[in-house]
């Protein structure tokens, strides 16, 4: 694992620090280390930076660049923009994730190009190693791999698990379907929801795909339960037009696998935090990227909502949930180059290091670093360039309709994933005509997440009933 240079961080016998926490510690002692000015650092004169350096500049003279690798046997086809460098595209294929060694999420099918969006790539049977997992009788837990887009446009896979009750659905019309999109939150492949159900329980399991209990109570409802792992197989962290392709194809692809249980079926979509990020790309692309989908989509809940990106630069920049905000623009900037361009030669040796591959628990945990993202750029100012201005407007999908009626919550004293958030986003909705509810609920992230979710549940419930969705926006 590359690591700064000699000097740059402790060493215990000679040997670099070499720990993921470790890592990124080190690196926030040298960002504190390289200010302006003569000090001591351990009990080390620290150089004064030259006149008129910025930080930049200071970091790129203490952190060498990262030396590439071979690149993996199988590189994903990932199209250079016109004119990107090539020190770029190497850099882009060495922060990918890497292999788990199950080709169902590794392989890159070749007939992809010749196949439609949804179709299905591959299907296997999982019941055995799921079936603990659920939480309630099922007859039957299949995994869907199915041909879908990324946020260019080219031709990719998304992988899904769908949960199918053992008891006989009685109710009218195809068997309800519940998406219930997990906030993964994650950079590595074996942290998906898929990977613990064909796999089991390991270190890499994320709690939030059990508690709340989404997907058994569905299932103890007589609902199928579609869980999409929405960050494709670029684990492309917050990048919501991946994941809403990911969702609106993946849900093409069960139609088309189970076409007798599930062609005619209601569909609602759910989603906390990191899932709500999948939740909103969904519903905001239904009418231009599915329209097949449209009317089948009954409704959408989607909590603690993270869809201002601007505002996160402010509200989770250098604090405790630091290590999520890098985590997340790393996952974006694997779809999205010109990120890329403006990181450091810290920025490159960390996302180029096993902390590409890492879960939930070790991106929070990295938290406690308050490692601010200035430190990672080689601009200054890096949250007002241009580059930073577009992502904005792209991650915001600002005045696009949401396809089918929202209900929409978050806790009234969040800090992280401010309400003012989900408050704008349900009026523009409500601008654009949608049918929705808004409900500020108790509590900060976690809290709200609780407190916030039987309503959610009840609406849902209420949308798969077949009970019209209603619309508690003002009057215009």
């Amino acid at each position: 694992m590359p690591v700064p240079g000699p000097g740059s961080c402790p060493t215990t016998g000679g040997l670099a620090w070499h720990t993921r926490i470790g890592v990124l510690v080190c690196s926030c002692a040298i960002a504190l280390a390289v200010s302006p000015g003569q000090g001591t650092a351990g009990g080390q004169e620290v150089v004064p930076s030259p006149p008129g350096a910025g930080l930049p500049a200071v970091i790129d003279s203490i952190v060498p660049p990262p030396a590439f690798g071979p690149p993996p046997g199988e590189v994903p086809p990932i199209g250079a923009a016109p004119g990107e460098p090539a020190g770029i595209q190497a850099l882009r294929i060495a922060v990918m994730p890497s292999d788990v060694g199950d080709p169902f999420f590794d392989e890159w099918p070749d007939s992809m190009g010749d196949s439609a969006n949804g179709d299905v790539l591959a299907t296997r049977d999982v019941t055995a190693a799921a079936a603990p997992f659920v939480g309630a009788p099922v007859r039957e837990v299949r995994q869907l791999k199915v041909r879908t887009t990324d946020s260019a446009g080219v031709p990719s896979f998304a992988t899904a698990t769908v949960v199918i009750p053992a008891t006989p659905w009685t109710g009218p019309g195809g068997r309800p379907v519940v998406v219930n999109n997990l906030p993964i939150d994650a950079l590595g492949r074996a942290c998906t929801p898929g990977y613990t159900l064909a796999h089991g329980l390991s270190l890499s399991t994320n709690v939030a795909d059990v508690v709340p209990p989404t997907t058994a109570l569905a299932t103890l409802h007589g609902y199928a339960v579609l869980i999409p792992d929405h960050e494709g197989p670029r684990m492309a962290y917050a990048e919501p037009y991946v994941a809403g392709h990911a969702v609106l194809d993946i849900i093409r692809g069960l139609r088309r696998a189970l076409p007798d249980e599930f062609g005619a079926s209601r569909i609602a979509m759910t989603g906390y935090s990191g899932g709500a990020i999948a939740t909103h790309g969904a519903v905001k692309l239904i009418d231009s990227y599915a329209p097949d989908l449209s009317g089948d989509i009954v409704g959408a809940a989607l909590g603690g909502v993270p869809a201002d990106f601007e505002m996160l630069t402010r509200s989770m920049n250098g604090n405790l949930a630091t290590g999520l905000f890098h985590g997340a623009t790393l996952g974006i900037a694997r779809e999205r180059t010109e990120i890329l361009g403006l990181a450091n030669n810290l920025a490159q040796q960390l996302a180029t290091s096993p902390l590409k591959d890492q879960c939930v628990v070790t991106l929070g945990a990295a938290g406690v670093t308050f490692l601010p993202m200035e430190v990672m750029a080689d601009i200054d100012n890096p949250f007002a360039s241009p580059q930073a201005r577009e992502l904005y407007r792209d991650m915001k999908m600002a005045g696009i309709a949401s396809g089918a009626p929202l209900y929409i919550y978050n806790g009234a004293q969040e800090f992280w994933i401010p309400a003012a958030g989900a408050r704008a986003l349900y009026a523009e909705q409500c601008g654009l005509g949608v049918p929705a509810v808004y409900r500020e609920v108790f509590g900060e992230h976690l809290i709200a997440a609780v407190t916030g979710y039987p309503g959610a549940l009840h609406w849902l419930d209420e949308r798969l009933r077949g009970i019209a969705a209603p619309d508690e926006c003002p009057p215009a």
